[in-house]
């Protein structure tokens, strides 16, 4: 763990090496938050040993949403205290957001912060709570989704509405509590825990808008790592380190909105992860880190944004078949719930899915900075080989963006096996593990969105 010292040294020798300043333009940036948090108690999501509703608030949960551009070419992202916001609540704001605000769809992403501390949300990970729900409590999970996409709506309008002139700049950090979590013996995963030579992204990156007057309107910050500080013994609301981590640069910078997404950390924890304490450890840290950055020089950005998007299919391996069902279907919890749930499908005479609906998303700041949005819980693989391929120094990368379909694993990850490559499709109603290309298809979709000055691919290492 690094000490605030040397905090302040990596946010200072960011300053140091940040690049001569541009000329700086202006743009319309507007802000807004809704807060989430339940009045009522309902199911958490994100740990299958949970069993009962939630027991109060740790701390609120928030959707925050910060709009960029003139109307003709307005791009929002929200950012909402969630595990899991999957498609079909997304695509549903972005309907309401194009027939009421004229939002483009790729001008529309919207993140997860994937603490796992929120409600869940119905027809999103399912099979984590046994295979089976009270009609009271599965009625809750009804009415917050609906409340949510509601105040996802709202969150996203209002920031349209407060736009008013402003400049962007951005510049990166590194901060070091995520560690991965894969445990090998022999190249194969033998369970959860601290991998000190495993892959992890340190990366800060942060955004930073600044109104006509000078003062700092708003502050975007991301990091690889789970939102996992806290353990299924846990069982009240919590933002989780993202949260603690947002609260702490607002309280240093009054006025000031702060979104905190989270990068290709689904094969990372935070650490230590003991309780509350880390989890406030955490983000006073990060917000002390990201404070830093913001006072600091930061390469201004122009006042365009080059959005695209594009839907792919990513292939699953060897489907199982009815006898593997039906032996599937004896064993207990999730496994056996879901193993019957494909089973009732095949005697409907329905099929099993062969692949999994996928959205790749980039919002590139003419050749100064590209964004690049991957769906679902995407391990660190991805973010290295982007970087390397399209530049370090020019990308900010984000998991958990627009859909949470499932964990995305790497080609490495599927040879190692375990939790993120197999036994965690359960808990997402996927049939089977994903096929090794799903690796170069995901890349291929990000480099076909990334305008030229960025798909200049190296070979991969």
């Amino acid at each position: 763990m690094k000490t605030q010292v040397a905090l302040f040294a990596t946010a200072l020798a960011a300053v140091l090496a940040a690049p001569r300043a541009l000329a700086q333009t202006t743009i319309p940036v507007g802000t807004a938050r809704v807060d989430v948090t339940p009045d009522y108690p309902t199911r958490l999501v994100g740990y299958e040993s949970r069993r009962t509703e939630s027991e109060g608030v740790a701390s609120r949960l928030k959707a925050v949403a910060i709009a960029v551009g003139a109307d003709d070419q307005a791009a929002v992202l929200v950012a909402v205290d969630n595990c899991a916001v999957g498609a079909p609540v997304v695509e549903q704001v972005a309907a309401r957001l194009a027939r009421k605000a004229g939002i483009k769809r790729e001008r529309l992403a919207v993140c997860s912060t994937h603490t796992h501390c929120a409600p869940g949300l119905a027809g999103t990970l399912d099979f984590i709570f046994g295979g089976g729900l009270p009609d009271d409590q599965r009625a809750r999970l009804a009415k917050y989704t609906a409340q949510l996409t509601d105040a996802i709506e709202k969150v996203a309008l209002d920031a349209l509405a407060d736009r008013a002139p402003a400049s962007l700049a951005w510049t990166q950090g590194r901060i070091d509590f995520a560690a991965n979590r894969r445990v090998l013996k022999n190249g194969k995963w033998i369970g959860f825990g601290v991998n000190p030579s495993g892959p992890t992204d340190p990366s800060v990156p942060v955004l930073r808008a600044v109104d006509a007057q000078g003062k700092v309107k708003a502050i975007m910050l991301g990091y690889a790592c789970h939102c996992t500080t806290l353990g299924g013994e846990f069982n009240k609301i919590c933002a989780d380190w993202a949260g603690y981590a947002r609260d702490e640069i607002e309280k240093r910078n009054p006025g000031s909105t702060a979104l905190v997404v989270i990068g290709c950390g689904a094969d990372a924890n935070p650490e230590p992860r003991r309780g509350l304490d880390d989890a406030i450890h955490h983000g006073t840290a990060l917000g002390s880190l990201v404070d830093g950055l913001v006072k600091s020089t930061m390469t201004p950005l122009p006042g365009r944004i080059d959005a695209r998007l594009k839907r792919i299919e990513l292939p699953l391996e060897k489907i199982p078949s009815r006898a593997e069902l039906v032996a599937l279907a004896a064993k207990p919890a999730a496994q056996g719930a879901f193993a019957r749930s494909l089973l009732e499908r095949l005697d409907r005479g329905e099929t099993l899915p062969t692949s999994v609906p996928y959205v790749v998303q980039t919002w590139c700041f003419g050749d100064q900075m590209a964004m690049v949005f991957l769906a679902g819980e995407v391990v660190v693989d991805y973010a290295l080989r982007i970087k390397w391929e399209a530049g370090a120094d020019r990308l900010w990368v984000n998991a958990y963006s627009n859909d949470v379909p499932c964990y995305i694993p790497s080609r490495r990850v599927l040879s190692e096996g375990g939790y993120e490559a197999d036994f965690s499709m359960i808990y997402y109603g996927r049939p089977a593990r994903f096929a090794p290309a799903l690796e170069d298809r995901i890349l291929g979709a990000v480099h076909d969105l990334l305008p030229a000055p960025f798909d200049s691919p190296r070979p991969v290492k």
